[in-house]
């Protein structure tokens, strides 16, 4: 036994995997935003930003997991959340231009990890749902199974970022990401259904590809305006 777990039952190690897995597939987009937030930072602060901002959402993922299905009946809370996201992702969008100044650096990680936990506390509210499901309420079981899986959240994050030096395009389709989640969260809040009924999965899709664009095309428009202002100044 191992804080009340029964470590040699196949339940518990089914029900860990399955924790485990539901993670692991259901951050994939937290990780871009990790790596989005963190890219900017030079390697060393890089690298702490993205380890603190990965284990802090990860505990309050856990917090919030717990509280889940009361939170998910609140009615505005989704619509508050979309336009968090897509804040983050037009915000994201607009980082790519920012300097590097030493006396921006502390500012920048810490502001990268704020980023890192409000876009993981918007981007979890439906992803918990599947791993307080998969943990059948068993909190340690649920505590232990997320905290395995920062290291591979951590992995996943290091990796994009790299890829995204090499690569700026996939920057855009993060911050496009982060748009069609905001679409998608917009039409199914409990407020929104409550007052025009139950969307289909078509309609919320192309909800969540108007948001996609919305916050790309925002992003650039800014981005290019603040970057006119500055060659005029």
């Amino acid at each position: 036994m191992f804080f009340g777990l029964d470590l040699a039952s196949p339940l518990f190690w089914s029900a860990f995997g399955s924790i485990l897995l539901a993670n692991i597939v259901l951050s994939g987009d937290n990780a871009v935003v990790i790596a989005m937030a963190a890219r900017t930072l030079q390697p060393a602060q890089r690298g702490k930003a993205i380890f603190w901002g990965s284990a802090a959402a990860i505990v309050m993922r856990i917090v919030l997991t717990i509280v889940a299905i009361q939170l998910l009946t609140l009615p505005f809370l989704k619509l508050i959340g979309a336009v968090l996201l897509v804040y983050i992702g037009v915000d994201l969008l607009r980082g790519e231009d920012e300097g590097d100044g030493e006396g921006k650096e502390i500012n920048g990680m810490a502001a990268a990890i704020r980023t890192i936990l409000i876009a993981d506390l918007v981007m979890s509210l439906d992803n918990v749902l599947a791993v307080a499901a998969a943990a059948k309420g068993d909190v340690p079981l649920l505590v232990l199974g997320l905290l395995v899986s920062i290291p591979l959240i951590i992995f996943g994050a290091t990796l994009l970022t790299k890829v995204m030096e090499r690569f700026p395009i996939i920057i855009t389709i993060g911050a496009a990401l982060l748009g069609f989640l905001a679409g998608e969260m917009l039409l199914t809040d409990p407020a929104v259904t409550t007052y025009l009924g139950v969307m289909s999965s078509q309609t919320v899709t192309i909800a969540g590809v108007v948001g996609a664009l919305l916050v790309v095309v925002l992003g650039k428009w800014l981005t290019r305006a603040h970057a006119g202002s500055d060659a005029t100044a």
